[in-house]
C-alpha cells in the first residue's frame, strides 16, 4: 500500500490557479487524486456561498478540500481601513468556514475525508512586520482548524493546517523584492534556505493521504525553523 496515494479521490483547491495552490493541485494529480480547482481566476469566488455549493454539487461527491485561497493587506494597523480589514477576514478566514462545512455532508457520506487548512506562522507568532489582518485571520484558521477537527472527528473527517514561513509567492513579492526585508526574514531562518511551493504542497498531500490516518487539529509548521526560535 502506497501511504501518500491519493488514487481515485476527489480533491477540491481553492485559490489553485498559482503558488502554493497550483503546487498542491499539480502534486494531488500526481498523487492519483481528480482534482478541481475554485479560483476567482477561473470564475469562482470562494468568498460566496452559493458559487461554491454549486461547484460542489456538480462534483458530486468530495473526499479532500484544500482551503488554500488568500490575500493581505500589509501595512501599520493605523494605516489598515475597515473595508481592507474585512476583505483579508473575508477570504482567509470566513471563505475557509464556508467551503469546509459545504464540503462536510459529501465527506461524511462517503464515510470521511480530509481537509487540509492553509494558516501561517503569523498565525502562531506575532509576525515580523505589521500585517494585522493577515496575523488575526490566520491565527483564526489556527483555532478554527482545532474546533472542525474536534466536531468532525466522529464522521472521519481530519481537518488539520499547514503553517508556511515565507515563501515566494504573488503575496510575497514585497518581501522577495527588497534585500533588506529579506535580510530580516534569513535572520529568522535557522536552516539558512526559505521553503518553495513544492515544499508546502508536499506537506498538504502528506496530510491528505492515508500516512496521516491518526492526525487531525494540528497545524503542521512548514518554517525552516523560524518557530523554534
Amino acid at each position: 500500500m502506497n501511504l501518500f496515494s491519493v488514487q481515485d479521490k476527489t480533491a477540491v483547491v481553492t485559490g489553485g490557479a498559482r503558488g502554493i495552490g497550483a503546487a498542491s493541485a499539480k502534486l494531488l494529480r500526481e498523487a492519483g487524486a481528480r482534482v478541481e480547482v475554485l479560483d476567482i481566476e477561473s470564475g469562482c469566488d470562494v468568498t460566496d456561498e452559493a458559487a461554491v455549493g454549486a461547484a460542489f454539487a456538480r462534483l458530486g461527491g468530495l473526499d479532500i478540500l484544500v482551503n488554500n485561497a488568500g490575500r493581505a493587506a500589509r501595512k501599520p494597523a493605523v494605516e489598515l481601513k475597515k473595508s481592507e480589514w474585512d476583505a483579508v477576514l473575508e477570504l482567509n478566514l470566513t471563505a475557509t468556514f464556508l467551503c469546509s462545512r459545504l464540503a462536510q455532508p459529501y465527506m461524511k457520506q462517503r464515510g470521511g475525508g480530509a481537509i487540509v487548512n492553509l494558516a501561517s506562522i503569523m498565525g502562531l507568532s506575532g509576525g515580523l512586520f505589521p500585517n494585522a489582518s493577515y496575523q488575526a485571520s490566520k491565527g483564526g484558521v489556527v483555532n478554527l482548524t482545532r474546533a472542525l477537527a474536534l466536531e468532525w472527528a466522529a464522521d472521519n473527517i481530519r481537518v488539520n493546517a499547514v503553517a508556511p514561513t515565507f515563501v515566494r509567492t504573488d503575496l510575497t513579492v514585497p518581501i522577495f523584492g527588497n534585500p533588506q526585508t529579506l535580510e530580516q526574514v534569513m535572520a529568522h531562518t535557522p536552516l539558512g534556505r526559505l521553503p518553495e511551493v513544492d515544499d508546502i504542497a508536499a506537506a498538504i498531500l502528506y496530510l491528505c493521504s492515508p500516512a496521516a490516518r491518526c492526525i487531525t487539529g494540528i497545524t503542521l509548521p512548514v518554517d525552516s525553523g523560524y518557530l523554534a526560535r
